[in-house]
């Protein structure tokens, strides 16, 4: 893909309009989703759908809850079987 530079403007609603040739270089269209990642001092754009598709996480898992699932990572589980105790929802 070529290197393309185009500059796009901030409105008063913290909004922007992506340029016309990043729209095509993405082939995004209305409604698609764009993921936004902040580094350092700069901020990279990515099409979602392609973020999905090569099975990237759009955004990090809570510390604990990633913990938690590398603990039961490996067990059995039976889907089916009942729950015991109360559930929260």
């Amino acid at each position: 893909m070529p290197a393309i530079h185009e500059i796009a403007t901030l409105t008063s609603k913290g909004q922007i309009t992506l340029p016309k040739p990043i729209r095509q270089a993405l082939g995004v269209d209305v409604g698609g989703k764009l993921a936004f990642d902040l580094r350092g001092s700069e901020v990279f754009l990515s099409l979602l759908a392609r973020d999905i598709e090569a099975g990237r996480n759009i955004q990090g898992l809570p510390e604990d809850l990633a913990r938690a699932m590398l603990e039961h990572a490996g067990h059995d589980v039976n889907l089916g079987e009942e729950i015991d105790g109360a559930v929260e929802l």
